[in-house]
């Protein structure tokens, strides 16, 4: 009882010296520990626990973050952190470096927007799961914040230290290349200039503060979501979704941000 990793390994050697089976006796202390540490640091299934955040604190953590790992490990690591240092176990088991592929878009190929790919991880990491509802709950929280992205003027948190000055745009869109397309259209600078790396990480900011504000408030049994899909969007789904006459699609996003070319209005007169 009470016996140190090093106590029990000594006295394993010294039984297996005594027996003259030292390298059996040792392995199978070893397992024996290895099994204890494993039971004892078994991840839990999720959600794991919450407790609520500074949405200021973190958006500002996120912008530190952007620099250091891009858009995705930014929202994230700006969450978890903090959660680490309150809550400890199992945060501590938690690598994030893991998303550091979400930069520009996972890997740099600029397709789901990286700060929405981290914020949906860490939204799922508390609030989700392998049983139905939960996982429903969980990706309600995760829409809302998609939609917000989508028709909000973003960035709208400025950080305390910022390198430049940012102006704002709408996206229209959850796809890291219309949000920086129509950013640069907007502020008249290249997609790979300083200042639109700035842009983006004001934007991880922002995106970490709403998550956050969204995760308070789900906290505390309050959560609703405050961004409905465009009307265009629900007319889009009306012919194109789930039992629909079409139902060759789906989705719960702004499809103005990528389907609307010219042809597209020509066969879609009502647009």
């Amino acid at each position: 009882m009470g016996l140190s990793r090093r106590d029990l390994m000594k006295k394993a050697g010294m039984v297996a010296v005594g027996t003259g089976f030292a390298g059996l006796s040792l392995s199978m202390a070893n397992k024996a520990i290895g099994a204890g540490e494993e039971q004892q640091n078994k991840i839990p299934e999720l959600p794991w626990p919450y407790k609520k955040l500074d949405p200021a604190a973190v958006a500002e953590a996120a912008y530190e973050g952007y620099y250091k790992g891009a858009c995705a490990y930014g929202v994230f690591e700006a969450i978890v952190a903090p959660l680490r240092k309150e809550i400890g176990f199992p945060y501590t088991m938690m690598p994030s470096t893991m998303l550091v592929v979400g930069q520009g878009g996972v890997a740099d190929v600029a397709s789901l927007c990286g700060s929405l790919n981290g914020a949906a991880s860490a939204i799922f990491l508390v609030t989700g799961g392998m049983d139905k509802k939960l996982r429903e709950a969980s990706f309600s929280v995760i829409q809302d914040v998609f939609l917000w992205y989508e028709q909000t003027a973003l960035p709208d948190y400025r950080p305390k230290n910022p390198k430049y000055e940012i102006i704002k745009s709408v996206s229209g869109s959850n796809l890291c290349h219309v949000s920086v397309s129509k950013w640069c259209k907007v502020a008249k600078f290249k997609s790979f200039s300083k200042e639109r790396s700035e842009r983006c990480g004001w934007l991880t900011a922002s995106v970490a503060k709403y998550t956050v504000e969204a995760l308070n408030k789900y906290a505390d049994g309050a959560f609703k979501m405050a961004h409905p899909l465009s009307a265009a969007a629900q007319a889009c789904r009306s012919c194109h979704d789930k039992g629909s006459k079409l139902e060759n699609t789906r989705g719960v996003t702004d499809c103005g941000g990528c389907h609307f070319t010219p042809s597209m209005k020509q066969d879609h007169p009502k647009f």
